[in-house]
């Protein structure tokens, strides 16, 4: 009776498909930019992680760049997608609410993605940096506003620059609450919320600078 051979773990791990391998090489990436950063971060690392030889990184991506971009190009299209999906709301202060959590929401389930978006894209992205997605974002907040602006009164021309005060609000707390995480996410979108409702619920219509603050020049 011949023997029968045994088989190693390798030889009965199942191949990856080109598909299963690109995916795994992203979810790598971004494990490392997160990590790391783009410059911090090298084919050689993605390579051993994993368990392939370089050629294989380059063979899908053309090198780390092409990681990084199609990791920060996921990322940014998901968080656009989020805050998108919560600006349907009827009522202007559900809207606010709802950006406000989508962002939070990001940071919490996706930390890797938001930490590679917050660290500011690399130019190597082609996709452009964290002030570019927060601007994208704002774009689509200003429609919001300017409506309410219009049924309010106000002149909808400035709603571009409330826009990107809230947005920039909401983002910039989010990189503070990413390492704290306290107190929960529904608490912070709702402190965020106050803070910009009930200012916006008693904006003037024509703000002015008070004349001492206005003419005086630095210490």
């Amino acid at each position: 009776m011949g023997a029968v051979s045994e088989q190693t773990p390798r030889s009965r791990r199942k191949r990856m498909t080109g598909k299963e391998r690109r995916e795994q090489l992203l979810d790598i990436g971004r494990e490392l930019f997160a990590e790391r950063g783009f410059d911090g971060t090298s084919v050689e690392e993605i390579a051993a992680r994993a368990g392939v030889s370089k050629p294989v990184v380059y063979e899908h991506f053309g090198g780390k760049e092409g990681v990084y971009a199609v990791v920060v190009d996921r990322e940014m299209q998901y968080l656009l997608g989020m805050v998108s999906d919560a600006l349907v709301a009827d009522q202007a202060k559900d809207k606010l609410e709802g950006a406000a959590l989508a962002l939070l929401r990001y940071v919490e389930e996706h930390s890797q993605g938001f930490r590679i978006l917050a660290r500011d894209s690399h130019a190597a992205s082609g996709t452009g940096s964290f002030a570019s997605l927060i601007s994208d974002i704002a774009t689509q907040v200003e429609h919001e506003l300017a409506a309410e602006f219009r049924s309010r009164g106000y002149d909808p021309k400035l709603a571009p620059l409330y826009a990107q005060s809230l947005v920039g609000m909401v983002a910039l707390t989010g990189q503070w609450w990413l390492e704290v995480r306290r107190p929960k996410r529904e608490v912070v979108a709702a402190h965020l919320v106050n803070l910009a409702w009930n200012g916006l619920s008693k904006l003037d219509p024509k703000p002015r600078l008070e004349s001492s603050a206005r003419t005086r020049g630095p210490e």
